[in-house]
């Protein structure tokens, strides 16, 4: 199999002659009547109807005792962090081969990163890597964790559910409560995706949804925090709108807070994309499998959900069996107009965090170097 038969292949899986896009977003239920009925009620800001409908749509679909939209996921797990009493100089635990946002997320709280390798089984965090680094750098006392040679509190652990892959979440609590560490999941990619079948996001303390464009349903651009309290809720939405106590028309804030809630006009649009989600979710899956059945036997390995998860498959991924063969496979496609995207830069290799703590990366760098995303829209 070469370059030419995937070209083809995805032609005629999207019965397009015409530029392919990695991922596209679908409207063909009620987005425009909602929206325009929030253009009509004059509210497109941060109060109306379609936020707490949303808000509750969200929660009750994930089964968390509380959703809180923000402005994008990047607001949504800055605000999750700070809830979780991250501080300047704390050390963070996530993974390398992740989008830059959850590294972000964490710096401009003052915090930062170590790196941990993800798990072939996932591409989301190894617990067996996190169990190594821990039990070789971290030491527990009446206060909580900390790094033996830094001396620095190990306050978080971020796991992410890469292309929406369930990690090994059982492991990853367990390590998180022998080490007295918050668990806070990135979810951004995952809505839909479960994990022995609880919804992904809602094991931690905290959970975060992206709903960017290329997401699997879209807000234009929108975030949510997963609450699995419903008094840490309450206080993620005191807390991401402005800190502002109710009034009728007094203005008084009893802390400093972030301007982070999420336009009623977003809200509308996530309201009817909500109500398709099982479609999409239906047709990604047929897609995937599609794609499975085509790479079988090939020199290209399809990446498949594990054993104990329910994938989205937010985006489709191949792993190429030579660094060389992804570098001419990206090369051919987008060449086609066929998008076809590497996996991120490995975040150590990026200035602002090469000098993070890390362990080897073994798989990590062996994943950045041969995964190419193909394709994912929900088509059929």
């Amino acid at each position: 199999m070469n370059a030419e038969h995937i070209i083809n292949f995805i032609r005629e899986t999207f019965n397009s002659n015409a530029f392919i896009p990695l991922h596209a977003p679908t409207f063909s239920g009620s987005e425009k009547k909602y929206v325009m009925d929030t253009l009509d009620s004059t509210f497109v800001s941060s109060v109306g109807k379609y936020v707490d409908s949303f808000e509750e749509k969200v929660q009750s679909y994930t089964g968390s005792a509380r959703a809180v939209a923000t402005v994008n996921g990047t607001a949504a797990l800055n605000a999750a962090l700070y809830l979780a009493d991250v501080q300047r100089g704390d050390l963070v635990i996530t993974q390398a081969l992740t989008f830059i946002a959850t590294c972000n997320a964490l710096h401009h709280l003052g915090a930062e990163p170590v790196f941990i390798d993800v798990s072939p089984t996932s591409l989301g965090l190894c617990p067996l890597a996190l169990d190594k680094w821990l039990n070789e750098n971290a030491k527990l006392n009446e206060n909580g964790c900390f790094h033996k040679s830094t001396k620095q509190r190990i306050r978080a652990v971020v796991p992410m559910h890469t292309f929406g892959h369930p990690v090994q979440l059982d492991e990853i609590v367990t390590l998180c409560e022998k080490w007295k560490i918050i668990l806070i999941e990135d979810a951004a990619e995952s809505l839909g995706s479960r994990y022995k079948g609880q919804h992904t996001g809602t094991f931690g303390s905290y959970g975060v949804l992206s709903f960017n464009g290329n997401k699997i349903i879209t807000t234009g651009g929108g975030g949510v925090i997963l609450c699995q309290d419903k008094e840490l809720g309450k206080r993620a939405k005191h807390i991401t709108t402005t800190a502002k106590i109710p009034h009728p028309y007094e203005f008084y804030h009893d802390e400093p807070g972030f301007n982070y809630r999420m336009p009623n006009i977003n809200a509308a649009l996530g309201c009817a994309q909500l109500e398709r989600i099982d479609d999409f979710l239906s047709k990604k899956r047929n897609l995937a499998k599609h794609y499975e059945l085509f790479f079988e036997n090939s020199c290209f390995k399809f990446f498949k959900e594990a054993e104990y998860a329910e994938s989205n498959y937010w985006l489709n991924a191949i792993i190429c069996e030579e660094p060389k063969m992804r570098d001419e496979l990206l090369i051919k496609l987008n060449k086609a107009e066929i998008m076809a995207r590497p996996v991120w830069k490995l975040m150590h290799r990026l200035p602002m965090y090469s000098k993070a703590l890390r362990d080897d990366l073994k798989y990590s760098e062996y994943i950045e170097s041969r995964l190419v995303n193909l394709p994912s829209s929900p088509i059929f």
